[in-house]
């Protein structure tokens, strides 16, 4: 069946979650003058944040422990003396600082710009509501889609069906006439697949190659693809 609607993952696939966090980490540093190495801060605290989101996103943790523990992890990794009430402080300082940058995937622009006259496009995402609006505003990509399904409204984190099966209904789209587009295999991937959605893997941050599912390195690619 011919695609009609296609859903994209916002961070790590739109949005570059990875140099919009650092500059947030920045600007926490010079606040509280943190002497930390900042390089080697981001070296540590980029597998941390992963796994702590992994431990959400499959139920495991609260948000308030995610944002509270992925710190304080960094924190005592480096044995840096800090107490728990400035690390909450912290955390909601970079929940905020966050999604004031505006930095995107190369090519998310040019590719949205090809996709949006030919398909309905929408965004499902396992980020905060709040958040990701701001970050969709911010970024001036807001516009190019129809609707933003994301976990924390939805109640379930991809991969559940029940956020793709919520997202086709509320669209009015149809799983064979849709394509999940996302970095995450685990989440974007095997879970669109689960309702016979049609998937494309972007894989440009050192993910696995899954050679079972059609796979892109750039977003341009998509151009020569849909």
């Amino acid at each position: 069946m011919p695609i009609k609607s296609i859903f994209f993952d916002l961070d790590h696939t739109l949005w570059d979650f990875e140099k919009n966090s650092e500059l947030s980490f920045k600007k926490i540093f010079r606040k509280y003058n943190i002497t930390i190495n900042f390089d080697k801060f981001i070296a540590a605290y980029v597998p941390i944040n992963f796994r702590y989101w992994k431990l959400y996103r499959n139920g495991e943790i609260s948000k308030e422990h995610l944002r509270h523990n992925r710190l304080k992890e960094v924190f005592d990794f480096f044995n840096y003396s800090i107490d728990n009430l400035t690390i909450d402080k912290i955390s909601e300082d970079y929940i905020n600082f966050l999604p004031e940058n505006n930095k995107l995937i190369e090519g998310a622009i040019d590719v949205l710009e090809y996709l949006k006259p030919k398909y309905r496009l929408f965004i499902i995402t396992n980020g905060f509501r709040d958040v990701q609006q701001k970050k969709l505003i911010n970024s001036r990509i807001k516009h190019y889609f129809e609707g933003v399904y994301d976990s924390e409204s939805v109640g379930v984190k991809k991969p559940d069906p029940k956020i793709f099966i919520h997202a086709l209904e509320d669209s009015i789209s149809k799983a064979n006439e849709s394509l999940m587009i996302g970095d995450n295999y685990e989440a974007d991937i095997l879970g669109a697949k689960k309702l016979n959605i049609q998937t494309i893997h972007f894989v440009a941050h050192g993910e696995e190659i899954q050679n079972k599912n059609e796979t892109i390195h750039k977003l341009i690619e998509l151009k020569a693809i849909l």
